[in-house]
């Protein structure tokens, strides 16, 4: 029996002779069609969309809106006697004492919390345990109560004099009621108490440099004095600058405490105007002004002061409030231009 032939069906690995490339077409390379294919030119480019974050806006700036409508319209606010007394004369010589006091219990207050915090990482038990009592006794007592015993120091000792302990040789002696004043009162409370936080924060600092380096310093025969003020300092600064200039802005504030000496710093001499006017409210609001002003001042020299300490430790400087602006209005500018 006779068969029919049989056709066989091209396989699916086999390509028409039509489909196949000819030997004489180069293939298109593929780096021109990876260009066809990533051209973005004809694309218009939109901006993202953030709704949520503009009904945020929207309600923080209604609310905003709505205190200063409420300040600007409350006649019981007394603006115009604020400003009456914000340049007079009595205000601006107790903010001057006000400076006076924050600038030498400050500068004095760090200095000796630098001493205390070398003498608590010293290896002598003496000098460490010298120096954590002292933190002790004066972060545990607050700071209006120590310029109360500072200022009655002439109960318990009516003359302070200096001399060879033990011996009745004497080469200086005054009565302790001259020598402690309100001032004297106010500079011994409010540097004692801030040199105790501050040798905590300095302490803390200098912690937190890596050990590895001082070793390594050490191997070098770089002499204690030079690791200390060239490689470990530089680098604990920019820990301890955060705290201590919160430690300087509640340094201002603490100054008001010195009321209770009867001294005519800021708030004393906002007090002594207000007893006499009772224009209560208005006169807290100058003070409550001033103190503003002057945190606000040492909020920018932190800034500034912690960026400069930043230049070891990130690859690009943040930027300043001046450089953010322009990046912001420029990038603005840019994105309509290309819409």
């Amino acid at each position: 029996m006779s068969t029919a032939p049989t056709k066989l069906a091209p396989s699916a690995t086999q390509a028409p002779e039509s489909e196949a490339p000819s030997a004489t077409e180069a293939p298109e390379p593929a780096s021109a069609q990876q260009r066809a294919v990533a051209d973005y030119s004809g694309y218009r480019i939109v901006a993202a969309k953030h709704p949520w974050r503009w009904v945020g806006t929207v309600v923080v700036a209604l609310g905003v809106a709505a205190i200063l409508w409420s300040l600007i319209t409350n006649p019981r606010w007394e603006w115009d006697v604020v400003a009456q007394w914000f340049t007079a004369e009595s205000v601006i010589r107790g903010l001057g004492e006000t400076l006076k006091l924050t600038v030498i219990a400050g500068a004095l207050g760090f200095i000796l919390g630098f001493i205390l915090a070398l003498m608590r990482l010293s290896a002598s038990p003496l000098l460490a345990s010298v120096s954590w009592t002292f933190s002790w006794i004066f972060r545990s007592t607050p700071v209006l109560v120590q310029m109360l015993l500072w200022y009655n120091l002439g109960y318990l000792y009516e003359k302070i004099s200096l001399g060879i302990p033990f011996t009745s040789v004497t080469f200086f002696e005054v009565q302790t009621t001259t020598l402690v004043s309100q001032f004297a009162a106010a500079i011994l409370g409010l540097t004692l108490n801030q040199a105790a936080y501050s040798a905590e924060i300095i302490r803390g600092g200098i912690l937190s440099v890596d050990q590895g380096q001082i070793e390594a310093a050490a191997a070098l025969g770089i002499p204690a004095w030079r690791r200390s003020t060239r490689i470990v300092l530089p680098q604990a600064m920019r820990s301890i600058l955060p705290t201590a200039f919160n430690e300087i802005i509640g340094l201002v504030k603490g100054t008001s405490i010195v009321y209770v000496l009867a001294y005519s710093e800021l708030f004393y001499t906002v007090q002594v105007i207000y007893n006499r006017t009772q224009q209560v409210l208005p006169l807290l609001l100058v003070a409550t002004l001033w103190y503003i002003v002057i945190t606000s001042v040492l909020s920018v020299f932190q800034y500034y002061i912690e960026r400069h300490y930043a230049k070891g430790a990130v690859r690009t400087l943040p930027l300043t409030p001046l450089q953010k602006t322009r990046k912001f209005f420029s990038l603005r500018t840019t994105a309509k231009d290309l819409s």
